[in-house]
């Protein structure tokens, strides 16, 4: 599985944190789950972090899409 990369976080004054993919905002996240996601993030990888925490990784259905009928080419 290719590791996730691209991800970034802003912490920011009022105790919030905005994640981005490329140049795109992902998500936001406050109180609680933004100090949550900051002591994770400083204990594993960061991308991967970022990655669970957005909904952005494989999820472990791509082969069995790949052999769907409407996906042959």
């Amino acid at each position: 599985m290719p590791r996730p990369h691209g991800f970034t976080y802003e912490q920011h004054s009022d105790a919030s944190v905005s994640i981005t993919h490329g140049t795109h905002h992902a998500t936001t996240l406050r109180g609680s789950r933004a100090t949550r996601f900051l002591a994770e993030v400083e204990s594993g990888d960061p991308q991967l972090v970022m990655a669970r925490w957005t909904g952005n990784y494989k999820r472990g259905n791509e082969r069995t899409a790949r052999a769907h009928p409407r996906n042959s080419r």
